[in-house]
């Protein structure tokens, strides 16, 4: 057994039991292993961008045994995965513009069968607006605390529809609507920043446009 962090953990209950896994930045390739060892998935390919982290990798899967069953892979996003490989991506440890770029350069993931589970670190709205805008559908979204710190994670799937929505969910997404710890101190948290930024308009650049905007966020969130 290896017992993952509750961010990872968050990742690894929206993985498909059965399914193909590439982890992209896997680092210590700690979550591959962990669903393989609790035999919820057959196989993964751990790919990371630096040799360091494939070494982690490495010595992790010799560790538990399980080296066959994990393709360590040096890659710069998905660049070095084929889409036959896999069933489910995972895409962890990364700021929102970063994960949205590396999808945005892999078009073959907008494929029926194929799902994301996505954990940005930062801009998780430009993540959100990303996959709205490109036919994707946001099936799940969940938060964790882990050191303190408020950890969130999402799950998408390629619909072909393209869908638009109020600054507000796409700040927030499914959040808003959530009453458990760790999602409302998510919500919180971004609406702090907003308040901050609208106070800081309204007295040095009263007639900015943003401020319509950030007014209407905490409106719709009212």
């Amino acid at each position: 057994m290896l017992k993952l962090k509750p961010r990872l953990n968050m990742a690894a209950q929206m993985v498909r039991r059965g399914s193909r896994l590439a982890d992209i930045g896997t680092d210590h390739a700690y979550l591959p292993a962990s669903l393989i060892l609790d035999g919820a998935i057959p196989c993964a390919i751990a790919a990371d961008l630096r040799k360091g982290p494939l070494e982690n990798a490495q010595a992790t899967v010799e560790s538990y045994g399980i080296a066959e069953k994990v393709n360590l892979r040096l890659s710069d996003g998905l660049k070095c995965i084929d889409p036959s490989e896999v069933d489910d991506i995972v895409i962890a440890g990364m700021g929102g513009i970063l994960i949205s770029e590396i999808l945005e350069a892999a078009p073959w993931v907008k494929d029926k069968n194929i799902q994301l589970i996505l954990q940005p670190q930062s801009h998780d709205e430009v993540l959100r607006k990303w996959l709205w805008d490109n036919g994707f559908e946001i099936t799940k979204e969940n938060a964790c605390f882990e050191d303190g710190k408020t950890y969130i994670c999402m799950a998408s799937v390629y619909t072909a529809e393209k869908s638009k929505h109020s600054e507000a969910e796409i700040l927030l997404g499914g959040f808003a609507e959530r009453i458990d710890d760790a999602c409302v101190s998510f919500c919180e948290k971004k609406l702090r920043r907003v308040k901050v930024r609208l106070d800081a308009l309204r007295k040095s650049d009263p007639d900015n446009e943003e401020i319509v905007t950030l007014e209407k966020i905490l409106n719709e969130v009212k």
